[in-house]
């Protein structure tokens, strides 16, 4: 299981790292268009959806925001900040609001538990991780900066794996997700630390005023965000009496299972960014 896993993840990072540096915007706007797509396939499965009309008709709802949002905020042409910004704040909101869910569950999914409303928790996980990686990918250097959102998530999962199978004890979220600890947590948070520090010295000049007080705080609320997107997406496969939430990619389960803590770090790391003065 952990070769495949391995070798999955490998090819996963070169056709993402090829893509990066080959396409252009219009291309990578549809490409992770279509991973949207595909994780909103398997979101409609946590929704209760099991008719295959049913599901396709849940990626369309989701396509059509994306496109809405494609045009509003003329992620085609040069997108003015004003227009992405509310959209960006929202979402994190939104995940401000999903920790707490987190938290308090099972008694949390009161609010939540039904169709209607996991249909609409869908939109929220993926339309704004979408529009925040188009949107950086907008920016000079674009494709770099969508590297870089994926280091600090790495390196927060790496670090919170092995810190907390060494010295883990402490459960974080044990009803939703019981082998993550506290230990693990707090070792992710100093391994996306080091992570910063280390981008931060590699810097261009065009942004030598980033201070490293900013990129510290951007990367740490990434990586925040990026454990609250791995949870939710615990949480809502647990209700739906789910493992895994498709079996596209060998070893690690669906799109959605390697998506979720992007889907959380996107919209955080975009905004980031744009607070920091990028």
């Amino acid at each position: 299981m952990l070769r495949q896993r391995v070798i999955t993840a490998l090819i996963m990072a070169g056709l993402f790292l090829a893509a990066v540096v080959f396409l252009s915007l219009p291309w990578l706007a549809l490409l992770f268009g279509i991973l949207i797509c595909l994780g909103a396939w398997e979101w409609s499965r946590l929704c209760g959806w099991e008719h295959p009309a049913s599901r396709a008709a849940y990626v369309v709802v989701i396509a059509a925001v994306m496109g809405f949002l494609y045009h509003y905020c003329q992620l085609a042409d040069v997108p003015e900040r004003e227009q992405v910004q509310p959209f960006l704040g929202l979402a994190c909101l939104w995940w401000s609001l999903a920790l707490l869910w987190v938290k308090g569950y099972p008694g949390s999914a009161v609010f939540w538990r039904t169709t209607a409303m996991r249909n609409l928790m869908g939109v929220l996980v993926l339309a704004p991780a979408w529009l925040a990686a188009v949107y950086m990918v907008s920016f000079p250097r674009g494709g770099g900066l969508i590297v870089v959102m994926v280091l600090i998530v790495a390196s927060a999962d790496i670090g919170a794996y092995f810190s907390g199978k060494t010295w883990g004890k402490h459960k974080l979220a044990e009803v939703v997700s019981p082998k993550k600890t506290w230990e693990g947590f707090w070792g992710g948070m100093a391994a996306c630390m080091l992570m910063a520090l280390l981008l931060w010295s590699q810097l261009p000049m065009q942004q030598a005023h980033v201070s490293l007080v900013a990129v510290l705080v951007v990367a740490m609320a990434t990586a925040l965000a990026s454990v609250v997107g791995d949870l939710t997406v615990s949480m809502v496969k647990r209700e739906a009496g789910l493992k895994d939430s498709g079996s596209l990619l060998p070893g690690h389960g669906g799109v959605l299972d390697r998506l979720d803590s992007l889907c959380g770090a996107s919209p955080v790391f975009a905004l980031g960014l744009l607070l920091a003065g990028w």
